[in-house]
């Protein structure tokens, strides 16, 4: 469906949302943007984080920093993240995509500048921060010039396929910065980070047209209502926080991988990685798979179907862990399908959350990106407690797969709700 039915009392309630102040301008449609163009921007936030984690440990000795300094600069970087994607939707829909992505580059760019010649480590934690406030602009924009320039069934296709291209980064990431590290030194790696960051800010400012409709005279108070609006919706707050129990709850796993294979299973640490590599492989086939199901499926029932084979392997990783049969094979078999729920789930819910009103589409995509940034930073932090990593581990995915279960029937339904 392309132009879905809204429930009443929520989203598009039209005495509100399109008052005189908000009347769209929109441009001339845009069919096609690159989608690859779109993956670039759109992984480059998070290839950030990942990029680094291998250079930490000589990033420390070179600034007489404490581990626990160093870590700062990659969990602020992640609030970083979160938060700024509340900031750069509504910009955007005020604004336009373009300017908007084109100014978190540039803040992307100068902020890795900047903490490539942090003096001490508290500059380059604050650095950090900024870089991850300009990164997340195409984590925002990325997902919303695709709604913007296709229909809700063609744009789940689209994030799925780009989905495809931006899981690259999590696996290739620290493998290219453990190696710019050994030979030329960790300042090297944030310097590769602004020369990304130059490119892109050129490829948008010659390939990228304007895709987003803007909204003339918007107040702050009109873009403070179209939040509240969406936190009101059931259906958007159903896709939204159910995508985070079906996608960034993986960050649980990750997270505690290696405390799982290293310290309870005793398997060497360089062994972690390839473990990793092919849970990856799991959203690459699940997002593939929905990119090759979407119109001969209805999107609600597999996005549903995603979620469930993800709750399923979860509530099976408990079942192993409790009757003492927690080896490397079942788990990383295990995980995998859990993956690949994730990956058929991802950008259906995404797409579908973003449908729901066509006027706050940017505002939609950043808040979504939030809530789903913070349901995984949640599942990760749960995932650290207790005495054994791979029990907690266990139940915190089996309550977010269930969890997301709830979350998307209840999502449908207030979508179905007659307005």
């Amino acid at each position: 469906m392309d132009t879905p039915t809204l429930p009443q009392g929520t989203i598009n309630d039209q005495r509100t949302s399109q008052t005189t102040s908000d009347v769209p301008q929109s441009p001339p449609r845009v069919e096609h943007v690159p989608l690859w163009l779109l993956a670039l921007f759109t992984f480059s936030g998070t290839l950030a984080m990942h990029i680094f984690v291998p250079a930490l440990a000589m990033a420390g000795q070179d600034l007489n920093a404490s581990n626990a300094a160093m870590q700062m600069t990659v969990s602020l970087y992640i609030i970083g993240l979160a938060a700024g994607q509340l900031i750069y939707g509504p910009l955007s829909d005020r604004y336009g995509r373009r300017r908007v992505l084109m100014a978190g580059l540039v803040l992307y760019t100068v902020a890795g500048f900047v903490a490539a010649l942090a003096p001490q480590v508290y500059a380059l934690i604050a650095a950090r921060l900024f870089q991850a406030l300009g990164g997340c602009a195409g984590l925002v924009l990325g997902r919303a010039i695709v709604r913007d320039t296709a229909t809700s069934t063609e744009a789940a296709k689209r994030l799925a396929l780009m989905s495809l291209m931006v899981t690259v980064a999590p696996g290739v990431a620290p493998v290219v910065g453990g190696a710019l590290a050994g030979w030329l030194g960790w300042r090297a790696v944030l310097f590769s980070l602004c020369v990304l960051g130059i490119v892109n800010f050129i490829l948008a400012w010659r390939m990228l047209p304007e895709t987003g409709i803007t909204l003339a005279r918007v107040s702050m108070a009109t873009l403070l209502r179209h939040y509240r609006q969406l936190l009101a919706s059931r259906a958007f707050l159903g896709y939204a926080i159910g995508g985070g129990c079906a996608t960034t709850s993986m960050f649980a796993f990750v997270a505690s991988a290696p405390f799982i294979f290293v310290n309870q299973l005793h398997r060497p640490a360089q062994e972690v990685g390839v473990y990793l590599a092919i849970l990856v492989s799991g959203v690459w086939l699940g997002s593939m798979l929905t990119s090759r199901l979407l119109g001969k499926m209805p999107m609600g029932r597999l996005m549903v179907a995603g979620s469930a084979l993800s709750a399923l392997a979860a509530v099976l990783f408990l079942v192993v862990v409790l009757a003492g049969y927690a080896t490397v094979v079942p788990i990383v078999a295990l995980m995998f399908f859990y993956m690949f729920g994730c990956g058929m789930a991802g950008p259906i819910s995404l797409s579908m959350a973003v449908s729901l009103n066509p006027l706050v589409i940017g505002s939609a995509a950043g808040l979504y990106g939030a809530l789903q940034m913070g349901v995984g930073a949640v599942c990760a932090a749960l995932a650290g407690l207790g005495t054994s990593p791979a029990l907690s581990t266990a139940l915190v995915l089996t309550g977010a797969g269930l969890s997301g279960q709830l979350l998307f029937r209840i999502a449908l339904r207030g979508r179905a709700a007659p307005g």
